[in-house]
Order: structure tokens, then sequence, then C-alpha cells
């Protein structure tokens, strides 16, 4: 069987390309693939407990067999070039991934109906430092299909968990400057508390689970940032 491969942030370094077609044997599941890499790139295997596999837009377990014709993508831990991708509710819940500047109003009016009594907005912005290092920029890169799928999951989950109105998620690709917006969750309710612990808890599983990953430049160097995955990512190799 011939499967696609495909390599996201720090991955692309350690493997030395962005995707790649592999011909597997009957009866091959998604660990072979990760093996495969790891036994031409010394530096993948130590990295077993940290990377999650994908099959086809979704997590999946090692284990898990694979067909003809399947895509899978090696993912490094989320730390948080394609074209824009939207998702729109029939409830009203909007999701999008952008190369845009986020219009933050836009996006507010678009989510508020006459019912709501609180709006609550969170901003992810690029700040000019880590850890006392001058920040440049930043770059925004993602597995596409797969996050957009993930931010409308994870927006519709917490709506009917907390009982809110709507639920916006925007998050920008590409390149950065400081001061810039790389993350927007909106959250409109009828009432301020559930809209408060609906939006902290959107940007909160929105870090751990959207495939996104950023890159920080400084005048001297660059380094993709350390991110985590959630503890229901399925890692290649158990903690």
């Amino acid at each position: 069987m011939q499967i696609k491969v495909l390599f996201f942030g720090l991955l692309k370094d350690v493997c030395g390309r962005t995707d790649d077609k592999l011909e597997l044997g009957d009866g091959a599941v998604a660990r072979d693939v990760f093996n495969h890499y790891a036994t031409a790139f010394p530096r993948l295997a130590g990295m077993a407990k940290s990377v999650v596999l994908a099959r086809n837009h979704e997590f999946v377990a090692p284990e898990t067999a694979l067909a003809d014709g399947d895509e899978v993508a090696l993912l490094p831990p989320v730390s948080g070039g394609a074209p824009t991708s939207q998702i729109v509710d029939p409830e009203g819940h909007f999701f999008e991934l952008t190369r845009d500047v986020i219009d933050v109003r836009a996006a507010e009016n678009r989510v508020l109906t006459g019912s709501d009594g609180a709006i609550v907005t969170f901003h992810g912005v690029v700040r000019n430092n880590t850890r006392g290092r001058a920040t440049l920029r930043l770059e925004y890169e993602c597995y596409e299909a797969m996050a957009i799928r993930k931010m409308a999951e994870i927006g519709r989950e917490i709506a009917g968990r907390f009982q809110v109105g709507r639920v916006a998620m925007i998050h920008r690709l590409g390149t950065l400057e400081i001061g810039e917006a790389s993350v927007v969750v909106i959250v409109a309710s009828p009432h301020r508390r559930a809209a408060f612990d609906a939006a902290l808890e959107g940007i909160n599983q929105l870090k751990r689970l959207v495939p996104v990953w950023k890159k920080e430049f400084f005048e001297d160097g660059e380094v993709w940032v350390d991110g985590e995955w959630d503890d229901a990512a399925p890692r290649v190799s158990p903690s």
C-alpha cells in the first residue's frame, strides 16, 4: 500500500522534508510510519514520547491499521502555507484560519445576539521577548485540514458544556509582527460567568489540541517553540 506522509513544525527540520510517499506492506499500522522515519533519522526516535500521529485528519493510536491512500501526519507538540479555511455552523459558531489581520470587532458582531448579556474576547498577541531574549517576529504554520476541524469540535463542545450562546475561534498563520493578535477566542452568552469560563477553557484546549506550531525569530537565530499535547492525544510511545 502507498501512504502519503506529512511532517510539521520541528519534524520538518528533523526529517528534512514536508511530505513523502511511503510504501508499506499489508497489515501495516500507524506506528510503522513513525518507525520507518525514526530508523532513518535517529533524532526522531528520541521524540517518540512527544510525537502524535494523525490519519486522515484525526488523531489515531499507534496500532491503528492503515489502508492504501491514507494520509498520515507526524505531529510534534503543539505550540499553539495555506489559504484561509472557515467553518460556520448553523448555530452561529464561527471558526477560521487566516493569513490576514484578525478583525476582532467584526467577529464579535458576528456572534453577538439580542439575548446575550455578555461577550468575552481573549486575544493572544505576539510579545517582544522570550525569557529576556528579544523577539523579532513569529511564524505560524498548521495542519490546516485537521486544525479547522479540531477548532470546531472544541468550540461546539464548550458551547454545550457551559451553556453559552455562540463561540468564535480565529487563528493567524504566516508571519506576525510584535503586538499582532495570533489567536482570538470569543464567547457570547446571556451571563458573564459562563462566558468567562467558556473562553478560558476554549483557549486552553485550542493550545493543547489544535495542530498549530510557531517558530520564533531572534537577532541571533530562530527556534521552533516547545509545546505540549493534551493528555488525550495519543503519543507514539507512552510517557
